[in-house]
């Protein structure tokens, strides 16, 4: 349950799109990092009183390891702009019934702009969507996609199986530049686009950001418990089945590490096989760089070869993957290990990023 403490702001440290970052000194003299969305809880300044949701912080999560911001009690922001009496600014409900529920409108409710077009979309029209279980993937990816097209216009399509709010993410306000636009679906918000379903979010990346790729991960603070059906990213076969429901082409970007000190993650992850092998009942494009060390390929080879049945397995050239990955212009990083550390991750997800732009010619 939830760990609460109260205090006040010490200071403002790093700032990122829809975050802030804060020191917090508690009533015995700690300070405690904290984080603070100013769109839901108003502008911290130093000399604030805020309260706290401490837990991720106390227990020494990863991703979560911040002291969240519930609310700055004595200096409570003002009400939006549009007055929320009414459905004219939008009534789509997340993070529904807990006490921060933002109300927000969807990109195709009744008041939006966009109602028109997304009521007349069908399908995807042969859109291709990478499809990734960890946010990790999502620079590599891009970085794949612009290897060789450059100037494809890419979405990304953030679900809640991680972080809710998008401006969690400091590689998402990285890459904001970069990116066509962000469309938050399910529980998940604060992307450029609002969505109820993922079905909704993936025509809005057609029609509404006119994409050329999408990529559908969720967002980072991905949860798993070691076991088979446990994890999170297990909704990435989902991801898969609606692509194909909609007429677009899924592109599996694999989760492939020679690195993880984890055995049920090496070669290719149980968390994959899972997803595309098991929940994914459409048929997808699942990619593998076509170099990856002899050991490591044996490995993904054996496992990936009941999955043949259903699924199309690509070898995708990776010249010129290492540069694009390396010119990123933000970090890569996943589970804490860098490009050079855990390789052959970053490599499959910018091979996919690469199949998926072959698939625009």
């Amino acid at each position: 349950m939830v760990r609460w403490r109260s205090g006040t702001v010490s200071a403002l440290r790093r700032r990122w799109a829809g975050a802030v970052e804060l020191d917090v000194a508690l009533p015995d003299g700690t300070i405690m990092r904290a984080l603070a969305y100013p769109h839901l809880v108003g502008e911290p300044q130093p000399g604030d009183r805020v309260l706290l949701n401490a837990g991720a912080l106390l227990m020494g999560l990863g991703t979560g390891g911040y002291a969240l911001v519930v609310a700055l009690p004595d200096r409570l922001p003002p009400d939006p702009p549009q007055a929320a009496d009414t459905r004219d600014a939008g009534h789509l409900v997340k993070a529904r019934y807990t006490p921060l529920q933002p109300i927000l409108l969807g990109v195709d409710e009744e008041a939006s702009p966009h109602r028109a077009v997304l009521e007349a979309a069908e399908d995807l029209a042969g859109l291709p969507v990478v499809t990734a279980d960890l946010h990790s993937a999502l620079p590599a990816i891009l970085a794949g996609v612009r290897a060789d097209a450059p100037h494809a216009r890419v979405a990304y399509v953030l679900t809640d199986g991680g972080a809710l709010p998008a401006w969690f993410s400091r590689t998402l306000a990285g890459l904001r530049d970069e990116l066509a636009g962000t469309v938050s679906v399910g529980q998940a918000f604060g992307g450029d686009l609002e969505a109820g379903t993922l079905h909704s979010g993936l025509l809005a990346a057609r029609h509404v950001l006119h994409a050329d790729v999408a990529v559908v991960a969720q967002g980072p603070g991905n949860l798993g418990t070691g076991t088979r059906w446990g994890f999170s990213g297990v909704a990435v076969g989902e991801a898969v089945n609606a692509v194909a429901t909609l007429g677009g082409r899924p592109v599996g970007s694999l989760r492939i590490s020679a690195a993880d000190p984890r055995p049920r993650h090496r070669g290719v992850s149980h968390h994959s096989l899972t997803a595309y092998g098991r929940v994914a009942l459409a048929p997808a494009d699942l990619v593998v760089p076509d170099d990856l060390d002899p050991a490591l390929a044996a490995e993904v080879d054996a496992a990936l070869a009941p999955l043949a049945a259903r699924h199309r397995i690509v070898r995708v050239r990776t010249d010129g993957l290492d540069a694009a990955l390396r010119a990123s212009t933000v970090p890569l990083s996943t589970m804490g290990r860098g490009l050079d550390a855990d390789h052959a991750y970053f490599l499959a997800a910018a091979a996919a990023g690469r199949h998926a732009a072959a698939l625009l010619a």
